[in-house]
């Protein structure tokens, strides 16, 4: 049996050196997925399953030097941001995207580690507004960056809906509001695209160790639009891979546990 790469698609986002999301996260995906991943590098964290304890920021020249070196090599299908931490990172990846014509842009825009850390500092929210997210193909903020994004409070489906068309306005194509910070035995999601709601539910799994979760639907988001997936077909898939990687989760250290990437994944056939 053999198994060929299904695209190529790359990650702009930091480091995770506990391994549970950012760059590691996606990298994992993308081979779960057979799509070919590529990366720049926007900051290294020191980073445990018990917290952020520590940031550095690479520098710009070198993000954009990670950036040119794979997007005028590689044929990349869809790019995911995931932590830009500060305005200049933002403005430097938001005028390679435009430099580089990258059609298929998925931000996830992280803003808080799951211990409540910050992954966002200063001005850095007004750019992602501003500079990155009219860039944006597919964004896909969690409730409280939903409230940050449109600045409204959320604590209802209606709710999601009005701030999803808020934050169309700024200019992505499809915003997909991720409900799961909203409390019910189901878990539901949003998805605005083209004028359209599409509601997704799934019973809720109730854990607390799904670090990595943000990070793993938008990689496989990215991942099926690289293999040249449908838009809806990709959100859904990309949520049943989510899924998938929350029931099996792994702990390896003393705090929060981590989505896991080793399970069957039913729409991959043998010979793709």
């Amino acid at each position: 049996m053999t198994h060929t790469y299904r695209g190529i698609a790359m990650t702009i986002a930091g480091s995770d050196s506990g391994g549970g999301a950012g760059i590691e996260a996606d990298l994992a995906t993308f081979l779960h997925l057979r799509v070919f991943g590529t990366a720049a590098l926007t900051a290294v964290t020191a980073q445990n399953s018990l917290g952020v304890h520590g940031v550095f920021d690479i520098p710009t020249d070198i993000i954009r030097a990670q950036i040119h070196a794979v997007l005028t090599d590689f044929s990349v299908g869809a790019v995911k941001t995931g932590m830009l931490s500060r305005k200049e990172t933002i403005s430097e990846v938001a005028e390679n995207m435009k430099v580089h014509r990258v059609a298929k842009l998925v931000v996830d825009p992280v803003m808080v580690a799951q211990s409540g850390d910050p992954l966002m500092f200063g001005a850095a929210v007004d750019a992602l507004k501003g500079e990155l997210l009219p860039l944006a193909f597919i964004v896909t903020p969690n409730i409280p960056e939903a409230e940050k994004l449109s600045g409204m409070t959320i604590t209802s489906v209606a709710e999601m809906q009005e701030a999803a068309e808020v934050i169309a306005d700024l200019g992505p194509k499809g915003v997909l509001i991720k409900g799961g910070h909203l409390e019910g035995a189901k878990v539901v999601d949003l998805f605005y695209y083209e004028g359209n709601f599409h509601i997704f539910e799934q019973k809720r799994i109730d854990t607390q160790d799904h670090h990595g979760t943000g990070c793993t639907l938008s990689a496989a988001i990215a991942a099926e639009l690289a293999a040249g997936t449908d838009v809806l077909e990709a959100i859904k898939r990309a949520r049943d891979y989510t899924r998938l990687a929350i029931e099996h989760r792994f702990k390896g250290g003393k705090g929060y546990g981590c989505v896991g990437h080793i399970f069957k994944i039913d729409w991959l056939e043998p010979d793709n």
